[in-house]
């Protein structure tokens, strides 16, 4: 018997918004919501986008003036939907229609040299040899050059990409703690992690007592590091620039960071620390470590997810050279328009020419199904597995390949093997990776038609959450697992709005690809779906609430539940009470520097066991040899 890994917390943000309590699922459907919903997501984004607040107990808007909650529509609506999803770079990334660069530039003498005066000091060294320097008064020389110099210059060019999933207008997570000159990916990594776990309704605290302190894991990671000015790329060009390297670009840039950070900030975690990437399937990869612990009985409770803020310039070129980024010229050839339209620049499975950077952070709370009961969480899911095979020898190490046809296969042969092939074939659906590519909406559409005839599954229905919020990289599949939980909440499917039609050469004999939302029947598996560069394909079977329920009630017994129903009435009450105030806007983001520090001369080491200061639970050391049979 193993344990169940259950979801019971997340939380995070994207283009869509807060992803705690479905608001970023219910911004991409929000034309399919009822008006309490609908009233309900776009107040929490006002509040999010810094459009409205509440003072004294009163909703104002930014000149002062009272707002009631319906009118929030009336009067912002337009600015909140404007201000989300995939649309134009704003200008606190860079600006794309003058994006900065150094320009080379020959310069040569009009007559027999070229000649300028600077300060000595700041004289190159060593000097160039064909330089001639003549001392001039208070420390100033002239240089006479006889013949051609390079130099760079500062200069701005019309940048061809020009649209991004971007967090909500407005939304700056720096401004919500002491973010203490860290990148953008971090802050958005505390903003995340907070959410995830203020929306289990339950003190961490409370979870932390009840286990011990070596059965607690955090599990995340960022692809390419952080690479803002604070991180990595101050560390890469900040001499080319003329300036200094910090003390901290190193550190801050690493891909470990997010995971660290979580430990270290916010929830003190003296478990299991892991960071995997796996390029696009990097939230996968540590969804499925975090799984296999907890499977296993090595950790108890996991926060799993990922971190990436990449819209720079350099990120964005680096792509974009690669051709895997829809440009203008592009979208306009498209259209056949001479405006590109930066709302549509994500087209999965339909007529593209390219996927659309974005920036994310999500993260869920995963819990053994025997916690889970003994605190009452509320369950939102669960996770059977998650799958991850390579693509073996490859021409092109960016070209997709066979790998997913494996993962894709196990997953839906887990699920059948669980649920039956009626489940399946009648109440699954599939978060494709949907990357708005050519060749991804013909290789994509292959595998899961060929799957689909293989496990006889007809009218599959497919979502692509890329069209809304971009592709984020590290937490892509993470932007899909909170659609997944919010379709299994709400039964709206969404439709892939950005297109006119199903492109002609996506295979589409078994598959249900729509280009609107629409209501679904209860849905009861979700397959997510990675495909990474490098051949990192991922695939996670994910089991709905109303399922995870029903296998836990088998396994423990009627008085169990009746048991947890009892307890999960007063985590309920507490997770309104946060959702509330985060509405409102009193997110009070979890930012522990240096508070609660574990003092190294209060640990009591035993050969039985190690006590920690400020932990309720000693960890335990293993008496039994492992080995036995060898030995």
């Amino acid at each position: 018997m193993i344990a169940l890994p259950l979801i019971v917390g997340m939380g995070g943000i994207n283009a869509a918004g807060r992803t705690s309590f479905h608001q970023g699922y219910q911004r991409i459907v929000i034309d399919k919501l009822d008006q309490e919903l609908r009233r309900e997501t776009f107040g929490g984004l006002a509040t999010l986008m810094n459009i409205i607040s509440y003072k004294d107990g009163q909703l104002i808007d930014n000149e002062g003036n009272p707002v009631a909650p319906s009118e929030i529509e009336q009067k912002f609506g337009q600015q909140i939907l404007d201000g989300t999803l995939i649309r134009k770079i704003e200008k606190n990334h860079f600006d794309v229609d003058a994006t900065h660069w150094q320009q080379k530039m020959t310069l040569s003498p009009s007559g027999e040299t070229i000649s300028f005066e600077t300060s000595k000091r700041r004289l190159p060294s060593p000097l160039p040899r064909l330089w001639q320097i003549t001392e001039l008064e208070s420390g100033k020389v002239k240089v006479e050059i006889p013949g051609d110099l390079e130099i760079k210059h500062d200069a701005f060019r019309d940048n061809p990409i020009k649209a991004a999933g971007q967090f909500p207008t407005g939304f700056e997570p720096a401004t919500m703690y002491n973010s203490r000159y860290q990148p953008r990916g971090l802050q958005a990594t505390i903003f995340a992690a907070t959410d995830a776990i203020k929306s289990m309704g339950i003190e961490w605290k409370t979870v932390v007592d009840k286990v011990g302190p070596d059965q607690i894991g955090t599990y995340s990671a960022s692809i390419a590091g952080q690479m803002q000015q604070e991180g990595f790329g101050g560390l890469m060009k900040n001499r080319m620039c003329g300036d200094r390297v910090s003390t901290k670009n190193l550190a801050l840039g690493l891909n470990t960071m997010p995971t660290d950070f979580i430990n270290a900030y916010v929830t003190g975690n003296v478990g299991t620390t892991f960071t995997a990437t796996g390029a696009c399937a990097t939230f996968l990869y540590n969804l499925r470590a975090a799984v296999q612990d907890i499977q296993a009985g090595k950790v108890r409770v996991a926060v799993v997810g990922s971190s990436e803020t990449p819209i720079t310039p350099e990120i964005i070129e680096g792509f974009g050279n690669m051709s895997a980024l829809a440009n203008e010229e592009g979208l306009k050839k498209l259209d056949n328009s001479d405006i590109a339209d930066h709302r549509r620049t994500s087209r999965p499975f339909g007529n593209n020419c390219g996927f659309t950077i974005g920036e994310g952070a999500q993260f869920i709370v995963l819990m053994d199904d025997a916690l889970t009961l003994e605190l009452g969480a509320k369950v939102l899911g669960s996770v059977a597995d998650v799958f991850i095979n390579a693509d073996g020898i490859k021409k092109s190490i960016t070209a997709p390949g066979p790998g997913n046809y494996i993962t894709m296969a196990k997953s839906v042969a887990l699920a059948q093997s669980i649920l039956g092939k009626e489940a399946v074939a009648n109440r699954s659906f599939i978060l494709a990776h949907g990357s708005s590519t050519p060749q991804n909406r013909v290789t994509e559409s292959l595998i899961y038609d060929r799957i689909g005839k293989s496990f006889d599954i007809t009218n599959w229905p497919i979502t692509a959450p890329k069209a809304f919020v971009g592709h984020t990289i590290g937490p892509a599949s993470g932007d899909q697992m909170a659609v997944a939980l919010g379709i299994f909440e709400h039964n709206i499917m969404p439709g892939i709005t950005t297109i006119d039609k199903v492109a002609d050469d996506v295979h589409t004999e078994q598959l249900d690809i729509r280009t609107e939302h629409y209501k679904c029947p209860t849905q009861d598996i979700a397959f997510i779906n990675s495909k990474g560069f490098g051949g990192n394909n991922a695939t996670a079977t994910v089991l709905s609430p109303t399922i995870s329920l029903e296998m836990m009630a088998k396994r423990h017994g009627e008085s169990a539940m009746v048991s947890y129903q009892e307890k999960l009435t007063s985590v309920e009450a507490a997770q309104l009470d946060y959702q509330t105030k985060i509405n409102k806007g009193q997110y009070e983001l979890i930012y522990k520097f240096g508070d609660g520090l574990i003092d190294e001369s209060q640990i009591e080491i035993t050969q039985n066991e190690i006590t920690l200061p400020g932990f309720e639970n000693p960890i335990i050391l293993s008496q039994d040899n492992p080995f036995n049979d060898m030995v």
